[in-house]
């Protein structure tokens, strides 16, 4: 390695400490600038609320005028004093059009989501750093350090771009980590649609629509894993407070359980009760003009849930 070798790296080192220095310093200046402004938004009236946004101004530049005395071996703007102040005044304008542009593109997509005043901040100062860069002497340092900013920018892209692309069925059941196993619908009975409420590692849910209302209601769990009521030998429910139930055989290894619930309606609750497979199926006929029939052919056509029916839990999703 060269003597010129070893200098250029030195130089390299000593512009990427002092963007570092300029980053600390805008990070530090936007949390002030952002919640300033806010706050003279949300509290002051009249032409107080220009008042803050002036010394926001007025205050900013001068903060990165006097750090620009930093870089005059890299900014020949810098050497004097009226230049420090162009410099101040430049970097400080594309610093906040970078804030900016973050805050737009965060309103008008999925947001940074939880603390992202938090995340701003780090992104302001990397905006200011960047706003130093048209001021930089050389074309070589220039296209280095916009080369590093294009990466950034790259990097920042995807991870918007990420965050708002929806999740497939399957990254959704992994990210919540779902019991496969637990996966199971039976066919829609003729004049019904199949609408896949909930899953999670304990349970599944779907709904069954007739019309605008969902008369049956079926649930997947392992026995003993659920919020249900706890069941006798049978396999028949034994609910809290002695509400008194019935419980049949269906036949086909189904149980037919009826019981009032304590609703002021009065009206009697039936569900269907299948253990098969070492789990156990639940059809609940929530509207009372349900036919038996129906739910026992949703137990009868039981099967593994396909993809294109679980995608109802990753669109009702949030983003990434």
């Amino acid at each position: 390695m060269t003597s010129q070798t070893r200098a250029r790296g030195g130089t390299g080192r000593v512009l990427a400490a002092h963007l570092a220095v300029l980053a600390l310093v805008g990070t530090a200046f936007a949390h002030v600038q952002l919640h300033a402004v806010f706050l003279a938004l949300l509290f002051s009236e009249g032409a107080a609320v220009a008042v803050v946004p002036v010394a926001a101004v007025a205050g900013g530049t001068a903060l990165f005028t006097a750090v620009g005395g930093l870089f005059r071996q890299f900014a020949p703007i810098t050497g004097r004093a009226s230049g420090r102040w162009v410099w101040g005044a430049g970097v400080y304008t594309l610093g906040t059009a970078g804030v900016l542009a973050v805050l737009v593109v965060d309103r008008q997509g999925p947001g940074l989501g939880p603390g992202a005043d938090v995340l701003l901040h780090p992104f302001g100062g990397l905006c200011h750093a960047l706003g130093a860069v048209p001021f930089l002497a050389g074309a070589r340092v220039r296209l280095a350090a916009l080369a590093g900013a294009a990466v950034l920018a790259g990097g920042w892209a995807y991870g918007v771009w990420e965050s708002s692309r929806p999740l497939s069925p399957e990254e959704w059941l992994a990210a919540n980590r779902v019991d496969r196993a637990l996966l199971r619908v039976g066919d829609p009975p003729p004049g019904y649609a199949l609408d896949v409420a909930h899953a999670s590692a304990t349970a599944f849910g779907a709904g069954y629509t007739r019309g605008d209302t969902r008369a049956l209601r079926l649930s997947v769990e392992r026995p003993g894993t659920g919020t249900g009521p706890r069941v006798d030998a049978r396999g028949c429910p034994v609910p809290l407070g002695g509400t008194p139930v019935r419980c049949t055989d269906d036949g086909g290894g189904r149980l037919l359980v009826a019981y009032t619930d304590g609703h002021a309606d009065g009206h009697e609750r039936r569900e269907l009760r299948l253990l098969r497979d070492g789990l156990l199926h639940v059809v609940a006929l929530e509207d009372p003009r349900s036919d038996p029939a129906a739910a026992r052919h949703v137990l009868s056509t039981l099967r593994p849930a396909t993809g294109a029916e679980l995608a109802p839990l990753a669109e009702r999703s949030a983003p990434r």
